[in-house]
């Protein structure tokens, strides 16, 4: 069955991670439930720190009602010889609550580019259900060069509940593509 061979394909991207694959999968795994699994992408983002490597893994799950979205990110213990603790969440969304995907193809030679090609250098993937909101400010200002009033500030606000990066050279052709095979499907399933 194709569904079993999807999970069996999750699994052995999470695998081929290394990181506390038991804990992801099992995160991901209680999400689920009985739903089937639709589509998938995998993202591991090691981050460092002076001496220090902290590991951040994001699975995306696409069942035919929900996007699930698991980040498991390792957590230092204090004090520090106690030993290393992960911390594991998963965020359910209606695909009716999703009311933007934005998938972004940075691709180089774009001359080159012929209609049906998998290959980008880099992609985004971006998806907004509106529960976390970002307010970028900045001091106002008037045209008068020579004003030296205060004018306040002004900003705008950002939908921000997700945004994923993959490029090539640090994730992998093959996984850019899975992303960017992800983003439509996704968009497809959400109606947006």
């Amino acid at each position: 069955m194709r569904l079993d061979a999807t999970r069996r394909e999750l699994r052995a991207e999470i695998d081929a991670c290394g990181y506390f694959p038991e804990l992801v999968e099992d995160a991901i795994r209680l999400a689920l439930g009985s739903e089937d699994l639709v589509d998938f992408v995998v993202h591991h983002e090691p981050t460092f720190n002076h001496d220090e490597i902290h590991r951040h893994i994001t699975v995306l799950a696409l069942t035919p009602t929900r996007l699930i979205v698991g980040h498991t990110d390792d957590q230092p213990a204090e004090p520090p010889q106690s030993g290393t603790f992960a911390a594991s969440s998963t965020e359910s969304v209606a695909l009716s609550k999703i009311n933007s995907v934005v998938v972004t193809r940075v691709v180089g030679q774009p001359q080159s580019f012929r209609t049906g090609d998998t290959g980008s250098d880099e992609a985004w993937l971006t998806v907004g259900w509106g529960a976390v909101r970002r307010v970028d400010l900045e001091p106002a200002s008037c045209s008068d060069p020579q004003c030296e009033a205060d004018h306040g500030f002004t900003g705008t606000m950002v939908g921000d509940d997700l945004t994923v990066r993959m490029s090539t050279g640090g994730d992998g052709a093959e996984r850019v593509a899975r992303l960017v095979r992800f983003g439509g499907s996704l968009q497809r399933a959400a109606n947006v």
